[in-house]
């Protein structure tokens, strides 16, 4: 015997519309989901009649993680990123488009442990182009964390995925692609939050997605001919998408193919770790006592040496804030599936084919049955001496799982380690209003603004991680 999803009182025509908080609904939801689905479920509608159930417990999250039961769903929000990005590895609908699987395979070697390996110095690189920028600038210059890491990990990707450099430290910090990316995804989300009606009436945003679309399609145009008008051997992700064959079937991708994964890659490679990165400073700042275990470790570890490849997964305490940090603040906060055929969540809800079903990585990380009462303190001693590995399935998965999980997780990952080792070698921090907190605002990511500091560079530490 099934039972009804449960579901808070709502309006007509707006159904549950006026209860979310536009700029972070994913809290609005949370709280929904404790106060009336006991941490669990719920069902929201929303503004035309459209039923969302959203799921929050470590459970039910494992349960939907079976890619033969459920698939991701491409509707709604993500539908609206097709413009730009077509059938790429972020938009495409699997099953059902074969182009997403022939990018799979050919990108995968790029993505690979060995081809990670060989990021290591472009990312040390461009992690040294930053903080010798906040040195130039000196201790008495505020420091914008999201913005300065978004230049970062824009050019971290561009360079090691396309040996292409945008050079933004040297032209003022920011790059119209960057932009572009931020405005996009911004109005694709929403529009998804619109009824059609109203998205056709909005003549200026549309006007401006359409100038969006248009700009990084002629930043992904001027990177693809660079490399044809000097080519290289160098193995990277673009090499890849022009040369290689996929092994399954044998055939290259298309020209359009490959511009649309570009964006993708070029989107879905800086945003969430510029957030990722803000917020682990975030933490830490208002965490000392973990800021000091963390640079006693680096300190201890390396004696002052620069980070090498052979010490990438070898600082534990870094990787346990790094957790923590995607454990608290996921930069993903969820993710849209849909059951392949009616079903039953937790054995008692009745699901029906096709329903969109949100799987939220934020509550999922704040069920307590897993996590404990205190799931909203920033603990990394949490992640330390095999209690991370003795968690039950699926209850920590900021990069998404199965098929259709991150393809860049560990390239993110190596980024992260690199850019925090070098940094915090470098400088001490301390932020610039230490009351403020970070002003979230949510898209398809959670992006951390206003995080302000200043960076004191650390007595005879100059050329630490140079």
């Amino acid at each position: 015997m099934t039972l009804p999803i449960p579901s808070p009182p709502g309006l007509p025509l707006l159904g549950h519309a006026t209860l979310f908080d536009p700029d972070f609904p994913m809290s609005s939801l949370h709280k929904l989901v404790q106060e009336y689905g006991n941490g669990e479920i719920v069902s929201i509608r929303l503004p035309g009649g459209k039923e969302v159930v959203v799921i929050g417990s470590q459970e039910l999250l494992h349960e939907v993680n079976d890619d033969e039961r459920f698939k991701k769903r491409i509707q709604d929000g993500l539908q609206e990123m097709r413009p730009a990005m077509g059938d790429s590895l972020l938009t495409a609908e699997v099953p059902g488009e074969n182009n997403w699987y022939i990018a799979h395979r050919v990108l995968a070697s790029s993505f690979s442990a060995i081809g990670l390996r060989g990021f290591f110095d472009d990312m040390s690189e461009i992690s040294s182009q930053l903080a010798l920028k906040w040195e130039r600038f000196g201790s008495h210059t505020e420091i914008d964390l999201l913005a300065d890491f978004t230049a970062l990990t824009f050019e971290v990707i561009s360079l090691c995925s396309m040996s292409y450099r945008m050079n933004i430290f040297y032209h003022g910090g920011k790059h119209p692609f960057a932009d572009a990316v931020a405005s996009y995804s911004a109005e694709a989300f929403r529009r998804m939050h619109r009824p059609g009606l109203v998205n056709a009436l909005m003549f200026s945003a549309n006007a401006q997605f359409t100038l969006d679309t248009a700009m990084m399609q002629e930043c992904v145009e001027s990177i693809l001919q660079e490399r044809k008008a000097h080519p290289t051997e160098t193995r990277d992700a673009l090499y890849a998408m022009m040369h290689d064959t996929d092994p399954v079937t044998g055939q290259r991708m298309s020209e359009l193919s490959i511009k649309q994964n570009i964006i993708t890659l070029l989107m879905a490679g800086f945003e969430t770790t510029a957030s990722f990165l803000t917020f682990v400073f975030y933490h830490l700042l208002h965490h000392p006592t973990a800021m000091r275990k963390l640079c006693t470790e680096i300190d201890s570890t390396l004696a002052g040496r620069p980070l090498a490849p052979d010490d990438l997964g070898k600082l534990p305490y870094l990787i346990a804030v790094m957790r923590e940090t995607l454990r608290l603040t996921p930069t993903s906060p969820g993710r849209l599936v849909e059951p392949v055929a009616d079903t039953t969540l937790g054995g008692r809800y009745a699901v029906r084919r096709g329903t969109p079903v949100l799987v939220s990585t934020y509550m999922g990380h704040r069920d307590t049955r897993v996590w404990g009462d205190d799931v909203e303190v920033f603990r990394p001693e949490r992640m330390l001496d095999g209690q991370f590995e003795a968690l039950p399935p699926d209850s920590w998965q900021p990069f998404g799982v199965g098929l259709r999980a991150c393809i860049g997780r560990a390239f993110a990952w190596q980024e992260a380690q690199v850019t925090l080792v070098k940094l915090l070698q470098r400088f001490t921090f301390a932020l610039v209003d230490p009351d403020a907190g970070p002003c979230i605002r949510q898209t398809f990511t959670l992006n951390p603004r206003g995080v302000r500091v200043r960076a004191f560079p650390r007595a005879g530490r100059e050329e630490a991680g140079a």
